[in-house]
This record gives structure tokens, C-alpha cells and sequence, in this order.
């Protein structure tokens, strides 16, 4: 394990402790978790990103015109 010193604005400081006591966990504990979350995000972007790059949109739109036209079950209709 590494260690990384931090230059954090003391609002977001304050919110991160605020945050993390409410959480019931230390401040190391939810900047670890923050970061993982963002790069979880960020590597789910690429990844959507790259298998868009292979889609075969003509292919994707013939199967959809092999779609029923019926209406929506009973509470799926869009509001």
C-alpha cells in the first residue's frame, strides 16, 4: 500500500468529514472509497465506449424493426 498526500479545499474537506463520520467510517476509509468509485465509473465509460465503437448500428436496427408494435404492459407506459 501507497501513501499520497492530499491538497484538499477546506469546503470539500469539511463535506468529506461530515460524509464520512455520517458513514461511520475514517477519512482515509471514504477517500479510498470515493476514488474507487470514480474509477469504476471511468473505466465503465471506456469500456461502453469501446464495445460502442463495434456495434453494428444497421444490425441493431433490423432487429428492431422485428419488434411487435403493441402497447406497453400496464405500468410501463412512459409518463
Amino acid at each position: 500500500m501507497s501513501n499520497y498526500a492530499l491538497r484538499v479545499p477546506d469546503s470539500l474537506l469539511s463535506a468529506a468529514r461530515r460524509l464520512a463520520e455520517a458513514d461511520n467510517t475514517s477519512m482515509n476509509q471514504f477517500f479510498v472509497s470515493a476514488i474507487a468509485e470514480k474509477v469504476s465509473a471511468m473505466e465503465t465509460a471506456k469500456f461502453f465506449a469501446q464495445r460502442g465503437e463495434n456495434a453494428d448500428v444497421a444490425a441493431y436496427l433490423a432487429i428492431l424493426e422485428q419488434a411487435p408494435d403493441v402497447a406497453p404492459v400496464a405500468g410501463d407506459e412512459i409518463a
